[in-house]
């Protein structure tokens, strides 16, 4: 058997694994937030329930209607990206010229009303949703066997995150985006249609959770609290790689799960707190982030 560092080689190659699949949901969900909270300055508290709410809506497509896992992954956004939209014209576009304690005191009361239906509907136990049969298995690495799904929920996270990136640093519709939170009646001059724009950035926030919700349905069972395990370590993650930074939630998501991961190796008694410690010592070196700007 190898042994790196006095552990057994699979063992941390399987913890490693461990924390990048934590670090991809961690990047996910902390993207949709960076991406919410950059172009709307909303601190969007209800991510956690609209990841769970994506997961369920998967669930439902498939026991209901008999919609499969990769049909899912398309429509389980769209359908919980639209309900983003109605939240965004019904009561969170009235909040956007109030102080930012507002929005969270919202959003975080709209997580209870939603986990709640949910719990009262479903009940807390949870559910559980098969890996598609062509995600089945392992693959043997040679120093580990790494389960087939588990690579494909990394490898999808990081495809979404990096496509994410590139279309709002790359492209124009990035840069109009970008001036509209800057200046928005300069761009509302120039023919833009700023509240729509805004409409879809949070429909499009709320997707990214969603799709988290998809990919994480078959690993952990489907119930109403799988976003309130998620949602504090996310905005861990979220104020160490600077508020509203689109690359600071991706690397900051993998990389903390990979410390996460590492942790449990190394001293599991400090894996719970080691990314709150990281957050400590960020903020009182870099206030801003890591990859946060200057005010």
């Amino acid at each position: 058997m190898i042994m790196i560092f006095g552990i057994p080689g699979p063992l941390l190659f399987g913890q490693l694994l461990l924390g990048l699949i934590n670090g991809a949901f961690y990047a996910m969900l902390s993207l949709g937030l960076a991406v919410i909270f950059g172009m709307l300055n909303i601190i969007n508290f209800a991510h956690g329930a609209l990841f769970m709410m994506g997961a369920f809506v998967s669930w439902m497509l498939l026991n209901y209607i008999g919609i499969g896992y990769f049909p899912s992954l398309i429509l389980a956004p769209i359908l919980v990206g639209i309900f983003g939209i109605f939240l965004e014209r019904t009561i969170i576009s009235r909040l956007y010229k109030l102080d930012h304690l507002y929005g969270l005191l919202l959003t975080f009361g709209l997580s209870l009303v939603i986990e709640g239906l949910f719990r009262n509907g479903y009940g807390s136990s949870g559910m559980p949703y098969r890996i598609p049969a062509m995600l089945q298995g392992a693959t043997d690495l040679g120093f580990m066997f790494m389960p087939n799904y588990r690579g494909w929920v990394v490898l999808a996270a990081a495809v979404v995150c990096l496509a994410t990136w590139a279309i709002i640093e790359k492209t124009s519709l990035g840069a109009t985006l970008r001036a509209a939170t800057e200046n928005a009646p300069l761009v509302q001059a120039f023919g833009v249609n700023v509240p729509r724009l805004i409409t879809l950035t949070y429909g499009g926030g709320v997707a990214l959770a969603a799709f988290a919700g998809v990919l994480a349905a078959p690993i952990y069972s489907v119930n109403p609290n799988m976003g309130s395990n998620f949602i504090n370590t996310v905005f861990a993650v979220v104020v160490i790689g600077g508020m509203g930074s689109i690359l600071g939630s991706i690397v900051t998501g993998f990389g903390l799960g990979v410390i996460e991961g590492l942790t449990k190796v190394f001293y599991p008694q400090a894996s719970a707190t080691v990314v709150f410690v990281v957050m400590v010592i960020v903020l009182l070196t870099r206030p801003r982030g890591l990859f946060g700007k200057a005010a």
